[in-house]
């Protein structure tokens, strides 16, 4: 990803880096633009010179620059847009923001065709130093947050924090929640249900709010960068629908923490394993799409009879199937979904992978089987 900020700040006036709080978002473009110079929305003063004098804030920021959090100051973007087409420069300005509702709302109505956007998420498990010796059970449950990697922390506690910030800070801004209790409530009950088909009305009914109050809510979790959804494959576009969409989380240390997995080891007989471990490698498969900026989708498939493959992704000259086994030893039974996939006129050429938990790689004669930590190379 670096590399490609570094190329897109050549051809475009400004760069923007979203994704969730605490990914590293400005710890990268700090690192990357040395001679940028830095300013930060979050501080109050400066926000209040933005947000008064805007003309005076820009002249005095110059014309490099890196505005972090700049979704706080949503009038500065019209005037970002004049400078912009004043000065017919590119590399000018470098934004960063974790509400990305906000973000890609100002972008879109005064920064259109200026800006060139990167998603950064938390840690791959692949960019991780990890020790050989550290178990599937211990990375899941820990997560990938960068800060848990730089300081000795009590990750359970940091994750109870991480929460809360992100409700008071983000949350506010975007609905009106009269009881902030309910919304946590929701976040549990998404991750008791991860991995599976959601349903709006079931939900609603738990919480005793509409419909469309799900559907709003779950679009914030979606917008933070807390979870997203795959939506069923279909080689009809037009049957590619999200009613019947799948919710997985970016990141299994949160995941386990709204579930109240207390230990590692808790995770060996955990009944929702499974689908926690489905979390992990779909997520790193949707980190090293963005991270690669590949032109590509990540689906599930399902016939009306059951029949199912975990994750398809779709890219410009190509299509894989992967299914995802939570069983440390392989057997026979885990390649059902892929056989049945491979019958189906039109995908014998697509790449069909088996992910599993326990250690060692196969190629069999019509799929890959790659272990936990060899997930990154389905897009190598």
């Amino acid at each position: 990803m670096a590399k490609g900020i570094i190329d897109a700040l050549k051809v475009m006036p400004a760069v923007t880096v979203t994704g969730p709080r605490q990914s590293g978002k400005t710890t990268l473009v700090k690192n990357l633009l040395p001679d940028y110079k830095y300013i930060n929305l979050e501080d109050l003063e400066i926000r209040a010179f933005a947000t008064d004098d805007p003309k005076g804030f820009l002249k005095t920021a110059g014309e490099k620059a890196i505005f972090d959090e700049i979704q706080n100051v949503p009038q500065l973007f019209s005037y970002l847009q004049v400078e912009i087409d004043a000065a017919g420069k590119n590399g000018m300005y470098v934004l960063t923001g974790s509400n990305n509702f906000l973000l890609m709302q100002s972008i879109s109505q005064s920064l259109a065709g200026r800006v060139a956007i990167f998603h950064l998420l938390p840690f791959s498990h692949n960019e991780i130093n990890l020790s050989p010796d550290i178990s599937l059970e211990q990375i899941m449950h820990k997560g990938f947050y960068p800060r848990l990697f730089q300081h000795e922390i009590n990750y359970q506690n940091w994750y109870a924090d991480y929460l809360s910030t992100y409700i008071e800070k983000d949350v506010r801004k975007l609905i009106n929640v009269g009881d902030i209790n309910s919304f946590r409530d929701f976040i549990k009950l998404c991750a008791a249900r991860t991995g599976q088909l959601i349903n709006f009305s079931e939900i609603g009914n738990e919480l005793s709010v509409s419909y469309q109050t799900v559907k709003r809510w779950l679009s914030v979790l979606e917008t933070g960068y807390i979870l997203f959804r795959l939506n069923p494959y279909s080689k009809n576009l037009n049957k590619r629908i999200i009613k019947s969409s799948k919710i997985y989380f970016y990141d299994t240390g949160l995941l386990c923490y709204l579930l109240g997995v207390k230990l590692p080891e808790d995770l060996q007989y955990h009944h929702l394993k499974g689908f926690i471990f489905e979390s992990f490698v779909i997520a790193e498969v949707r980190k090293q799409i963005y991270n690669r900026q590949l032109n590509g989708d990540i689906w599930f498939f399902r016939d009306s009879n059951g029949n199912e493959v975990d994750a398809i992704i779709e890219a410009p000259g190509m299509v894989k199937a992967i299914e995802i086994k939570s069983g440390k030893t392989v057997v026979k039974q885990f390649f059902k979904g892929l056989d049945y996939w491979s019958k189906i006129p039109g995908n014998e050429k697509s790449e069909q992978y088996l992910v599993f938990a326990g250690d060692g790689k196969q190629m069999r004669s019509d799929s890959l089987v790659l272990d936990w930590r060899s997930v990154n190379e389905i897009l190598k």
